[in-house]
């Protein structure tokens, strides 16, 4: 299963039905944490030590800065990229396939963009 780190603006609805469809789910969310109010190339720094796949609805400039860790040679634990108008259920319904059918690392360097 992925570790996930939930992106700061990212819709708590779709994180509540994921969490009821995965109850051993593994987050952390950003706006409880310290990292908070970072932008965006940090946070993908801090991604990468914790080892955290990041869940975004910011399909415009994450993506970009993690391409470029990627080009550089930085560990990039990989994104999912969530559109901020896929339907609330599709949304859930879509994470729920990527959390549980994924391994650890599968994602590494890579933007998943949603729907699948």
């Amino acid at each position: 299963m992925l570790r996930l780190l939930i992106d700061e603006n990212f819709n708590q609805r779709i994180l509540r039905g994921l969490r009821l469809r995965v109850p051993s789910l593994d987050y952390v969310v950003v706006q409880e944490t310290d990292m908070q109010g970072l932008q965006d190339a940090p946070l993908l720094q801090e991604a990468a030590v914790l080892q955290r796949v990041l869940v975004t609805h910011d399909l415009k400039t994450v993506p970009r800065h993690a391409y470029a860790r990627v080009t550089a040679g930085e560990l990039m634990p990989g994104i999912i990229a969530v559109p901020d108008d896929l339907p609330i259920g599709q949304a859930i319904e879509q994470l729920h396939i990527v959390v549980e059918c994924s391994v650890e690392r599968e994602l590494e360097n890579q933007v998943l963009y949603l729907p699948l």
